[in-house]
């Protein structure tokens, strides 16, 4: 079958989908945890693998960065390749005091400064949550391997570099735990299809305080979160 962005065939994909947003990052997962990893993805170097974890078939599949392209690659895993769960993986900015870089942050709600809603002529704000069950055994697994876990609301920003000085003041103000970029808009495709999704961050920056991780440690560094991914998978 296929689509225009994904090579796999319907059947190669496994139920449920784990999504890192490097392609590199799906690569790393599938052959340090899944058993037999086959490679069902390879257009746009958007890595994807389906392997087994503890006896369970799991894909893992990069979604690149940005609402655009986790809301494309997230849509056709749930309309084409009969995909229930999504579970995104990625890296964000800490925003408040108590959050610190290596800190698991588990997305409760996912606010936006993104059009992306739009789409779907709600005659309001739609506010985009995550499914409770993966939310609820997220932060179980999480806790069990003793990891310094926060949940609450992030903000999926569509701009990283942002000219307005006082943005993420803003969202600071309101208790917002970290910034990344793709949660909202997986959370709204995941609503309108009636499947689940969940965001799972690892703390990489904080935007207000000197600590940061390389580039290196993001690819590889974030084993935790990985694993209590797979747990809930």
């Amino acid at each position: 079958m296929g689509t225009p962005h994904n090579g796999a065939e319907k059947g190669q994909i496994a139920k449920t989908v784990l999504m890192p947003g490097d392609p590199l990052r799906a690569k790393y997962i599938a052959e340090t945890y899944l058993e037999h990893p086959v490679c069902f993805n390879e257009v746009r170097n958007m890595l994807g693998y389906t392997g087994t974890y503890q006896g369970k078939e799991i894909s893992v599949m990069g979604g690149g960065m940005g609402m655009p392209s986790i809301g494309i690659y997230s849509y056709e895993l749930y309309h084409f390749y009969d995909v229930e769960k999504i579970i995104r993986i990625g890296s964000a900015g800490a925003m408040q005091d108590d959050v610190d870089v290596m800190d698991i942050v588990i997305a409760m709600g996912a606010c936006t400064n993104s059009n992306y809603a739009e789409q779907y002529g709600i005659p309001g704000t739609f506010a985009p949550i995550p499914d409770y069950g993966l939310l609820e055994g997220a932060v179980g697994a999480a806790r069990k391997r003793g990891a310094n876990v926060k949940v609450g609301n992030v903000l999926s920003s569509d701009v990283f570099y942002n000219d307005r000085e006082d943005f993420n003041d803003r969202f600071r103000r309101m208790g917002v735990l970290a910034v990344e970029m793709e949660a909202a808009a997986l959370y709204m495709n995941a609503a309108r299809a009636g499947k689940k999704a969940l965001c799972i961050l690892t703390i990489s920056d904080h935007l207000y305080k000197e600590a940061a991780l390389s580039a290196k440690e993001r690819e590889t560094g974030f084993n935790q979160m990985m694993e209590i991914a797979l747990e809930i998978a």
